[in-house]
């Protein structure tokens, strides 16, 4: 189904599970796709399996529409943060108007992203984390420049990056788009920065935490943050700029990892 939400003229799609929980609130997927011209959340919807895994894990997903196919990330280089975009309040709006119209869990959403979409994800769960029980970025760190603004609310973070990603680089670095006297700017913070920033506002406990290493990737997971938080880096080895789709199914994998952290707001205040 489709639903429009009336705030400038910004809509969304929204996929409901066939079935829906008993026992709780449906939980929420908020899928954020990257900078283009042209994308918009059918991108998202034709380029991973949230339709599917809807079902399969009785999730509601939306699709948001970034203004001019980009999102306000924090970072100060696409147009949308250039023109002063609140993307911040649209999301806002859509978890709620799901919340009110179909029952949707409205204060432990996932709010999931790539590229432009994952900085937007970083900034989402930071500026509304009493909405927000977990982010997952995929091919994007925090952008410095919200490093040190103060969060509210724990935020369970799944962190998924490329070793061999040029554009958005695992070890952090500028944007490619440059200031207007060349200047560089829209600084993101590495993965291993990223995931210590996570674990610093969710308050887990000190320590190296577990790390898993196969032939395709590390996979470091520090539990015992406030409400049951958790953080997990996940470093794919060859992998670019892209949103995995082997050896995995990254939207099943978000999936999966959010449905034991679902947690309130209220077990999730700082």
């Amino acid at each position: 189904m489709a639903g429009d939400l009336s705030i400038g003229g910004r809509t969304f799609a929204l996929r409901l599970p066939s079935a829906a929980p008993a026992d709780h609130p449906v939980p929420l997927v908020l899928a954020l796709h990257g900078n283009h011209p042209d994308a918009t959340g059918r991108m998202m919807r034709e380029s991973t399996t949230f339709d599917e895994q809807a079902d399969a894990y009785g999730f509601a997903v939306a699709y948001p529409d970034g203004q001019g196919g980009c999102w306000a990330d924090g970072r100060g280089v696409t147009t949308a943060d250039e023109a002063g975009i609140d993307d911040v309040g649209f999301l806002r709006a859509v978890i709620d108007w799901c919340a009110e119209r179909h029952g949707t869990a409205p204060d432990s959403a996932v709010v999931a992203g790539v590229s432009n979409g994952a900085f937007m994800a970083h900034r989402f769960a930071l500026e509304a984390g009493s909405r927000v029980a977990v982010l997952a970025a995929v091919a994007g760190g925090m952008p410095a420049a919200l490093r040190d603004r103060p969060p509210t609310h724990a935020v369970s973070a799944l962190l998924i990056h490329g070793t061999a990603d040029t554009l958005a680089p695992i070890a952090g670095g500028y944007s490619r788009h440059r200031g207007p006297n060349g200047e560089l700017r829209g600084r993101t913070l590495s993965l291993a920065e990223t995931a210590d920033r996570w674990r610093a506002i969710d308050r887990c406990p000190s320590g190296a935490g577990q790390t898993r290493t196969t032939e395709f990737a590390d996979r470091t997971t520090v539990d015992g943050g406030v409400g049951g938080t958790r953080v997990v880096a996940w470093s794919l080895h060859g992998v670019g700029h892209t949103w995995p789709g082997a050896p995995f199914d990254t939207a099943e994998e978000i999936c999966r990892f959010a449905r034991p952290l679902l947690v309130s707001a209220r077990a999730r205040r700082l």
